[in-house]
């Protein structure tokens, strides 16, 4: 062994005991990843996991790198992919539990046990990368939705649609409607005023209490009479005809009793007639009204 080779072995020796002697058996400490793993190191003192490096509070002072890769001072003895934890390698429930050790109770997370992302085995750092050059969260719109996109390849199919919310120009973000750590709503959806859909976060002229409401708009949501994503039909309704979306509850039977108010010949409602093959010409306040309860102008 050549002199420049021991005196490198001598000063990890010290650096490395140096390292270990304030820290708890098993650990080897940052500075000693660092040694080896100065690109990565240099990587994750770019995000907030850094900060781990001097948290007093959660105890990860010195060793933030072995708060998600575990105890490292085996790796060190005998680098090896066996004897280091590699999150991004495991399954997805046992990659979640370490980033659910501390983030199990902040708000963002609070979801994620339930969310359709967990139940379909897709793990945090499928769309977190740690230490990468790519920041831990994106934040720009293009950024956001291309990394949505990624998967649902269906969702973004419908936002080239003619008629869709604003993504492909990059007004809007898939996160502005849906939570991707998971809620308590259907599909993850965001929600408003603590329960109300999160449509009503810009569509709030179309938001309750109303004296008399539209059923539809209370129970089933915005999606009984428009497609979220995008349309082929103008205000994105899923029929290409105001009326056809109407009938799809207000159809009465041929042979029911009560025809007077219905559609089928000869009722009130006769649409053989031009007059009454727009409801909306009339019952403008389909969304709800507090003054009549027809839900007429």
């Amino acid at each position: 062994m050549c002199q420049l080779t021991r005196s490198l072995v001598l000063i990890l020796a010290v650096v490395v005991g140096t390292a270990r002697a304030a820290l708890p058996p098993g650990y080897a400490g940052s500075d000693t990843c660092k040694i080896c793993h100065e690109d990565i190191y240099n990587g994750l003192a770019k995000t907030p996991h850094h900060q781990l490096a001097a948290d007093a509070k959660r105890g990860w002072q010195g060793r933030e790198c072995e708060a998600c890769h575990g105890p490292g001072q085996a790796h060190t003895e005998g680098p090896s992919a066996d004897n280091i934890q590699n999150p991004a390698k495991l399954s997805a429930a046992a990659a979640d539990k370490i980033c659910l050790t501390c983030h199990l109770n902040q708000p963002t997370q609070v979801g994620r046990l339930e969310s359709s992302h967990a139940h379909n085995q897709i793990s945090c750092t499928a769309c977190h990368k740690v230490h990468a050059s790519e920041p831990l969260v994106v934040r720009k719109a293009d950024a956001v939705n291309k990394q949505c996109g990624s998967c649902h390849l269906n969702a973004w199919a419908q936002f080239q649609r003619p008629f869709h919310h604003k993504l492909p120009e990059g007004d809007m973000t898939c996160v502005d409607c849906h939570n991707p750590h998971g809620t308590i709503r259907p599909a993850m959806l965001q929600s408003f005023a603590a329960n109300d859909p999160g449509c009503f976060k810009c569509h709030g002229d179309k938001r309750g209490p109303f004296t008399f409401e539209h059923a539809p708009v209370r129970f089933e949501g915005c999606q009984a009479c428009h497609e979220p994503h995008g349309s082929a039909n103008p205000r994105m309704l899923t029929r290409a005809d105001v009326r056809f979306v109407c009938l799809e509850c207000h159809a009465n039977l041929p042979n029911s009793p009560v025809r007077v108010m219905g559609v089928v010949p000869p009722s009130f409602h006769d649409l053989r007639s031009p007059v009454y093959q727009n409801c909306t010409v009339c019952h403008q306040k389909i969304h709800g009204s507090h003054v009549d309860r027809n839900l007429l102008k």
